[in-house]
C-alpha cells in the first residue's frame, strides 16, 4: 500500500497564541495548523477550556524541541473563590461544600501564601490528564471512580496576593512544570479552613515568553489576517488571471501570518550560545561529541555554525566535550 503523503507547508517557528476562553488546547492547535496550512504542529502544555492565555504552538521542525517549553517554568494569574469546594476544583464542577469566609483576613491569606513557597508535594487531581493503568484520570473521574495517586514534588518560585475581595482573591503564581493551579487553589482554601476553587485562570508566561510580548497574538487576530476577499468568476476568459490572483492573495495571507512566528532559538535564550567551526559542526551532525574552546563546564548550550545558523541543542559531558542532544 502506498504511503499517504503529508499535506501542508514546511513552515517552522513558534507562535505565541492567546488561547481563548472555552476552547480546548487541541482545538486551538488544530485551528492554527489549518490557518498556517502547516504540515506539522504541536502545543507545549495544555490549558483547560476555562483558562485563557499563553499557549506556545510549535510548527514544523520546531515540534522536536517542544519538550524544552514543556519543562519550562509557568506563570499564572488565578482568581480563587473561597468558601466553596467543588468536585473539579474549578467553576465547572458541582459544589460539594460551602463554608463561611467571615474569619478570613488579608493577613491570613498572605501568611498562607507564604507557606506554599518552595518545594511542596502536590497530589494530581482526578480531573487531570495523568494516566492510571493506561487510562486518563479525568475519564475515570467522569465514571465516578477515584483511584490512588502518588504525590509529586513541584516548586512555587513566587506567589503574590494581588487582590483581596472576599469571597474572591487573586494570585500571581510563578511555578515549576507539572503544577496544577486548581489543586493549589484548593489546598490554599483548605489551609484557610474554608475551601476554595478556581473561577478564573490566565497563563501569563511560559519559559522566556511573557504576556505583553509584541508577538503575542489572539485567535481573532489570526483569523482576520487569514481572511480573503471573495472573488467572483466573470467568464472563462479571466479564469487564469483569477487563479493567479487567488494564488498571490493566498501567498500574501500566509506571509502576514508567518510574520508572527518566532525563531526556535528564542525558546532557548537561557542556554549559552556556542559557535562551531565547520569541522566541529560536521562531526556534531553525525552524532559525535566535539571539543569546543571556551565552552561552559555543564548544562545545555545553543549551537550555531559560522554563518550564525542555528543547529540545535547540545549538552556538556563530564570531559568537557559537547554532545548533540537535539538537532534541527
Amino acid at each position: 500500500m502506498a504511503r499517504r503523503r503529508k499535506q501542508g507547508r514546511k513552515v517552522a517557528g513558534i507562535l505565541l497564541l492567546d488561547k481563548p476562553l472555552g476552547q480546548t488546547s487541541n482545538h486551538a492547535l488544530q485551528r492554527v495548523k489549518h490557518l498556517f496550512q502547516a504540515a506539522k504542529a504541536g502545543h507545549t502544555g495544555s490549558l483547560d477550556p476555562l483558562a485563557t492565555g499563553l499557549l506556545p504552538i510549535c510548527l514544523g521542525h520546531t515540534t522536536k524541541f517542544s519538550g524544552f517549553l514543556l519543562d519550562a517554568d509557568k506563570r499564572y494569574r488565578v482568581r480563587v473563590r473561597l468558601g466553596e469546594t467543588t468536585a473539579t476544583a474549578d467553576a465547572e464542577g458541582e459544589i460539594l461544600e460551602r463554608k463561611p469566609t467571615d474569619g478570613v483576613t488579608e493577613a491570613a491569606v498572605r501568611a498562607c501564601v507564604e507557606r506554599f513557597l518552595g518545594d511542596i508535594e502536590q497530589l494530581p487531581p482526578m480531573y487531570s490528564a495523568v494516566k492510571h493503568q493506561g487510562q486518563r484520570l479525568y475519564k475515570l473521574a467522569r465514571e465516578g471512580r477515584e483511584v490512588e495517586r502518588q504525590p509529586r514534588v513541584i516548586r512555587i518560585h513566587r506567589m503574590e496576593l494581588t487582590e483581596f475581595a472576599l469571597p474572591d482573591i487573586e494570585l500571581d503564581v510563578h511555578c515549576s512544570k507539572g503544577t496544577y493551579v486548581r489543586t493549589l487553589a484548593e489546598d490554599i482554601g483548605h489551609d484557610l479552613g474554608c475551601g476554595g476553587h478556581v473561577v478564573g485562570l490566565r497563563r501569563t508566561g511560559v519559559g522566556p515568553y511573557i504576556e505583553g510580548d509584541t508577538h503575542f497574538v489572539t485567535m481573532d487576530e489570526l483569523l482576520a489576517l487569514a481572511e480573503a476577499p471573495a472573488t467572483e468568476t466573470q467568464s472563462q476568459d479571466v479564469e487564469s488571471a483569477e487563479a493567479d490572483g487567488r494564488a498571490s492573495e493566498r501567498a500574501e495571507r500566509l506571509e502576514r501570518l508567518d510574520a508572527h512566528l518566532l525563531s526556535l532559538d528564542t525558546a532557548l535564550g537561557h542556554c549559552p550560545a556556542l559557535r562551531l567551526s565547520a569541522d566541529a559542526a560536521f562531526y556534531l551532525a553525525q552524532g559525535q561529541p566535539v571539543l569546543v574552546p571556551q565552552a561552559p563546564t555543564e548544562g545545555l548550550v545553543r549551537l550555531y555554525d559560522q554563518s550564525e545558523r542555528f543547529l540545535g541543542v547540545g549538552s556538556i559531558l563530564d570531559d568537557g566535550r559537547v554532545q548533540p542532544k537535539r538537532l534541527v
